[in-house]
Order: structure tokens, then C-alpha cells, then sequence
């Protein structure tokens, strides 16, 4: 039988913000400023094409399934559960998993 092997990693928080470090070290070295690039013309042009790029991409196809995705999956199956069962915990009452858990149980 062969063994998987799962030891891929991602890069964590803290490897992104050395690596935002590093590369602004680098761009300092070569005496690129960042604010004369992003504030200049061109800067600005490319950020607003990025941008409406962006808004695109959201109305034309993410909107929809995010929002669906958003109410009636998020909010309506775990977000309300989750709410419900708080108040009961407050209130001193079972909770969905109790009364789950005691439908299991087996008989003596």
C-alpha cells in the first residue's frame, strides 16, 4: 500500500510579511522609490485598469454565488445554528448536540 506523503506546506503570514520586507529592501537598494511609482501617472493608470478589472470580474461572475453562498449557506445553516445554540447555553437549556447525543445513546 503506498504511503501518502502530505508534508507540502504553504508560506505562512509572518513568510509573507519577510518577504514584503525583503522586496522592499531590494527596491530600496536600487533606490526605487514606491510612492514616486504608485503616485505617478502611469502608477495610476495601471491601478485603475487593475481595479475595474476587479469590479468586473465581481459583478460578472463572483457576486452572485459569493452571495449565495454568503446567506443561504453561511448564514442560514450555520451562522443561525450557531446563534441558537449560544442562547440556549445562556439560558441554561440543551443544546443541538445534546439532544442528538441523546438520541444515540443505547439502551441499557
Amino acid at each position: 500500500m503506498k504511503k501518502l506523503d502530505n508534508n507540502q506546506k504553504g508560506i505562512s503570514i509572518i513568510g509573507v510579511l519577510v518577504l514584503a520586507v525583503i522586496i522592499i529592501l531590494v527596491l530600496s537598494y536600487f533606490n526605487i522609490s514606491i510612492k514616486a511609482v504608485v503616485e505617478s501617472p502611469t502608477g495610476q493608470e495601471n491601478i485603475n485598469y487593475v481595479a475595474g478589472g476587479t469590479k468586473s470580474l465581481w459583478t460578472a461572475y463572483l457576486a452572485e454565488p459569493v452571495s449565495y453562498l454568503w446567506n443561504d449557506v453561511w448564514i442560514d445553516i450555520f451562522w443561525k445554528g450557531f446563534i441558537s445554540n449560544m442562547e440556549r447555553i445562556r439560558d441554561g437549556q440543551p443544546t443541538d448536540f445534546d439532544k442528538a447525543g441523546d438520541a444515540l445513546k443505547l439502551p441499557q
